[in-house]
């Protein structure tokens, strides 16, 4: 079942992960996040937009002292490809602090790479990175301290909890399929 929200981007389709299979992932990172940070007041920090919702989510579960911060990231225009520059940084330093970078999908590994790499420079005391999406089999970069995977998906475009198209579907609880435009009319072509 499809939804045409907007035919010019595609449509939304079936439910991939419920939000109480989301939700259940969450609380199990949230345990595991909290026996390995135990003690460590660790500070998540997350990329804007499509991060902020599992972050939410991902806060409530630890139950361990820890700080919230977020990043706001761009591609470059007309440069080179893959290359990212930082709009909002962290508010505070991040020297001797344990920092935990909160992903919604890693796949290529490109943006996580660079919040390493920018991060790495501030004399941390540790550095690794939790995502609710991973895509390996896309990794462009393989030096990347992923240690925490909620789902390893297909090479599907997804939207809902905080994923979006085109800044739509970002609020969906559910974590659905996006058919794109060129399989939507294709599908209508043939009906």
């Amino acid at each position: 079942m499809t939804s045409p929200l907007r035919p010019d981007i595609g449509e939304v389709g079936d439910v991939f992960l419920t939000r109480s299979e989301i939700a259940r992932r969450v609380a199990e990172l949230g345990v595991e996040i909290a026996r390995d940070y135990a003690a460590l007041d660790p500070i998540l920090v997350a990329p804007l937009k499509s991060s902020v919702v599992f972050l939410a989510d991902l806060t409530r579960e630890l139950r361990i002292p820890h700080e919230l911060d977020v990043v706001e990231l761009a591609p470059y225009t007309g440069g080179e490809a893959g290359a990212i520059r930082l709009l909002k940084d962290v508010d505070g330093p991040l020297a001797d602090r344990h920092v935990l970078i909160v992903e919604d999908v890693v796949d290529t590994g490109l943006t996580l790479h660079f919040l390493c790499k920018t991060f790495g420079l501030r004399s941390l005391a540790s550095l690794a990175a939790v995502t609710l999406l991973d895509r390996p089999y896309r990794r462009l970069v393989d030096e990347i301290p992923l240690r925490y995977v909620g789902f390893t998906v297909p090479d599907e475009l997804f939207a809902g909890y905080g994923l979006g198209l085109e800044e739509r579907w970002r609020a969906f609880p559910d974590l659905h399929y996006v058919v794109p435009v060129a399989l939507s009319q294709a599908a209508t072509e043939a009906a």
